[in-house]
């Protein structure tokens, strides 16, 4: 099933044991400033959730890369991984990071973006490769080091890496949407497509 209630207790702030109300309060207080997505599944071992959340910020937060192009690596893997969780998290942050709309309908539709810069298409193509066929081709590797230095091109894929985990959390315990938050990626009467979603090659682009 693709759908449907929470397959594991996810416990509100309450519910929680002294460790894990820490942890919860940590990340409350924190850049992310609410407990969403896969904390609700990792919470229930407070030392994971606690290096989880503090792994996710610094990807998400402490990289050389700016908001716009650490979205459009996330928004790949969230559509890669057709996770609705994920994805609309991040559509939010990625508007306010600066990626496009167009860019971003696009990769929702499977399609391959009208990039907006070159640094654009190279993440775009650097994360495609490695989500899709779990290596990366020279070419695409000497881009993201070329403008990002050796410390992007590490950052880069342990970004895509992570979201991955993620993902692949949010679907197999089915956490839900923030209350009252509507589903982004699959909508008006779409329907999930059941597997993973392969990401075009900015070659493939025809219009």
């Amino acid at each position: 099933m693709l759908s449907g209630d929470p397959r594991i207790p996810l416990p509100g702030r309450d519910e929680l044991a002294e460790e894990q109300r820490r942890v919860y309060d940590d990340v409350v207080s924190g850049p992310r400033g609410t407990v969403v997505g896969p904390i609700r599944a990792a919470i229930h071992n407070a030392v994971l959730a606690d290096r989880w959340s503090k792994f996710g910020e610094t990807l998400r937060y402490n990289t050389v890369f700016p908001p716009a192009l650490s979205e459009l690596a996330i928004l790949m893997t969230a559509r890669r991984w057709n996770s609705e969780l994920e994805w609309t998290v991040h559509a939010h942050a990625a508007r306010r990071g600066g990626l496009s709309d167009a860019v971003i309908e696009a990769i929702r539709t499977a399609r391959v973006p009208e990039f907006e810069s070159e640094a654009e298409r190279e993440v775009y193509e650097y994360v495609r490769m490695i989500q899709n066929d779990g290596q990366v081709s020279d070419e695409a590797h000497a881009a993201v080091t070329a403008r990002w230095g050796v410390l992007g091109v590490v950052e880069l894929t342990a970004l895509t890496g992570y979201y991955t985990m993620v993902a692949m959390t949010l679907n197999a315990h089915r956490v839900p949407l923030p209350p009252d938050e509507p589903a982004a990626l699959f909508r008006d009467g779409e329907s999930h497509p059941g597997s993973l979603c392969a990401l075009p090659a900015a070659g493939d682009a025809t219009g």
